[in-house]
């Protein structure tokens, strides 16, 4: 594959092993992260270091980004140092955060009223997806622009699939934290109710996992609830704002989502205690 000139925005938990990924396959990678010392690994992996979302987009072929809220993202396309300010015509961007579906429409217009192409591609997988290169990819957008960008999303991606029209890639993300964030309940129920029955935990969940039962949560993150590993591969704060999202988007639809409303109430509740930081699998701490 030829060499393309890409700008990253946003190198957190997985855009630093996405960057690395891009980098490790030839490409050159220029990124832009708020804290320098955090990307100093990259930078000393070859990474190229930006002081602006506008100077890590100048002049590339591609610039993608990975940030933390809906306002995040308006705001390093948008702002007065946004990307939309010195991005070539007929550049990609390609926003990977997990956003809103109206936002993803919004950008995609600006984008092609200035002569750039935007594209939706959400992920999941986690940290682990992430550092494997496994990651699924929902994409929303033109498909002519999906098809020209899968040679790279297979850098970092196994699982990439085409949504449809701009936002629904986000749209299918929802998809997926609806299905975690409900599923994490039962997740971390069963293992309450099994240390509570006095059994191993170890024991139960080679049984489980490989029945009816299994998913990736189970199998993941179960065994870090084990061993009060509650470091993130995502947020808890960054879940409730995609369970907003969702909840929201499903208000428009006139659609109700009790099981939904009760999992962002219990993750409300560990945010209040000072959990936003840790990992989903945090969620734990409610029956404890």
């Amino acid at each position: 594959m030829e060499s393309k000139k890409i700008g990253f925005i946003g190198t957190g938990v997985m855009g630093a092993s996405i960057v690395k990924h891009l980098l490790n396959a030839g490409h050159n990678v220029t990124i832009y992260t708020r804290t320098k010392s955090k990307a100093a690994e990259l930078i000393a992996s070859g990474a190229k270091w930006a002081n602006t979302p506008a100077e890590a987009s100048k002049d590339q072929h591609i610039i993608f980004t990975m940030v933390g809220y809906p306002k995040d993202v308006e705001e390093v396309y948008s702002g007065n140092e946004g990307i939309f300010s010195t991005a070539n015509k007929d550049a990609i961007v390609v926003d990977m955060t997990t956003s809103e579906p109206t936002l993803a429409k919004k950008l995609y217009a600006q984008a092609k009223d200035i002569g750039l192409h935007s594209i939706d591609a959400p992920v999941s997988g986690g940290d682990v997806g992430a550092k494997n290169g496994t990651l699924s990819l929902m994409i929303g957008g033109d498909f002519d622009i999906y098809e020209k960008m899968k040679p790279i999303f297979e850098i970092f991606g196994q699982n990439i699939v085409y949504q449809g029209e701009a936002g629904s890639g986000q749209h299918a993300k929802m998809c997926n934290q609806i299905a975690i964030a409900s599923g994490m309940i039962g997740v971390c129920e069963s293992i309450a109710y099994g240390l509570k029955a006095g059994l191993s935990m170890d024991d139960v969940l080679r049984s489980i996992t490989a029945g009816a039962a299994g998913s990736w949560s189970l199998s993941n993150l179960a065994p870090r609830i084990l061993k009060d590993d509650l470091d993130p591969g995502f947020f808890i704060k960054h879940i409730i704002k995609d369970m907003k999202i969702a909840l929201d988007e499903a208000e428009r639809m006139n659609l109700q989502l009790p099981g939904l409303a009760l999992a962002k109430s219990m993750y409300d509740k560990l945010l209040a205690e000072g959990y936003g930081d840790n990992g989903t699998q945090a969620l734990i701490k409610y029956y404890k």
